[in-house]
């Protein structure tokens, strides 16, 4: 009997030691998540998909750092980040939403002195192309910008752009004005339709609800709509996509560490791939 008690008893001290032991590794790997340093990333949606590749790839090789992406229209994340969302980095698609944030930008630029971003960290990180789409078959047989403007006029066609603060419908507003076409006019002819992000003005396109619509190229290839002209220059000038660590941000390093890698030449043969022009 003595020995029956013995045995239950040695069982009884393994079992508690092994349980001892599970539940200080399960701690452990609590604890290990807990450290991650989790950067929030606001980014222009037209990033949706090349961010959310290099995100993928990045966690991989850093598992220390779990990012956090919130895409929409540069002006809906500057709105966000002005009334305190919390943010960590911030890629805009236009310098313009950038500038309002940047206490060291002109106060033309930056009329309300808002000093949210760091500028030490600011740089130029992308460009990128405005184009003219068609869905499948280009129905109407949209050749250019300029074969764009002269049915505008005829009202022969339906075009769909971003609204006016979203970066991709003020791209569209500046090549209205180099073909001399009235926005508010068209628009109360019945020929313009509008999207709140450059998503919403692609997705209209592919499936066929418009005529042609104004993106940007890298939307295209990741969406399919066929390009049949890019803006130049001289129509909307450069669209130049600025990152900056913010100011408030509670991992400033992590995210520093995740803009130097989005300049990696990894990051860059993403970026090309898809028909973004890396700057730096």
């Amino acid at each position: 009997m003595k020995k029956v008690l013995a045995l239950l008893l040695s069982v009884i001290i393994c079992a508690s030691i092994t349980v001892a032991c599970s539940s200080g590794k399960k701690d452990e790997k609590k604890s290990d998540r807990t450290q991650q340093a989790e950067v929030v990333v606001f980014a222009a949606a037209s990033m949706t998909e090349t961010l959310s590749e290099l995100g993928d790839r990045f966690q991989t090789e850093h598992p220390e750092i779990e990012l956090t992406f919130n895409f929409d229209s540069s002006g809906t994340l500057k709105t966000q980040i002005q009334e305190g969302a919390d943010c960590d980095l911030f890629i805009s698609a236009a310098q313009k939403q950038m500038n309002a944030l940047d206490i060291t930008a002109d106060k033309e630029k930056n009329p309300d002195g808002l000093d949210f971003i760091d500028p030490d960290t600011r740089l130029d990180l992308l460009e990128n192309k405005v184009a003219l789409v068609v869905p499948e078959g280009n129905p109407k047989n949209i050749r250019s910008y300029e074969d764009l403007a002269k049915r505008l006029n005829d009202g022969s066609v339906l075009l769909a752009m971003g609204n006016a603060d979203v970066p991709v419908g003020q791209y569209t507003q500046k090549i209205f004005d180099y073909y001399k076409l009235n926005e508010e006019k068209l628009a109360e002819a019945g020929l313009l339709t509008y999207g709140s992000n450059v998503k919403e003005v692609t997705t209209q396109v592919a499936e066929g609800a418009v005529d042609c619509g104004i993106i940007y190229q890298t939307d295209a290839y990741s969406a399919g709509p066929d390009i049949v002209d890019t803006a130049t220059e001289e129509m909307c000038g450069k669209v130049v996509y600025p990152a900056a660590v913010l100011k408030a941000s509670k991992h400033p390093e992590a995210a520093k560490q995740f803009l130097e890698y989005l300049q990696s030449d990894q990051a860059k043969e993403v970026f090309t791939k898809v028909g973004f022009t890396p700057i730096k």
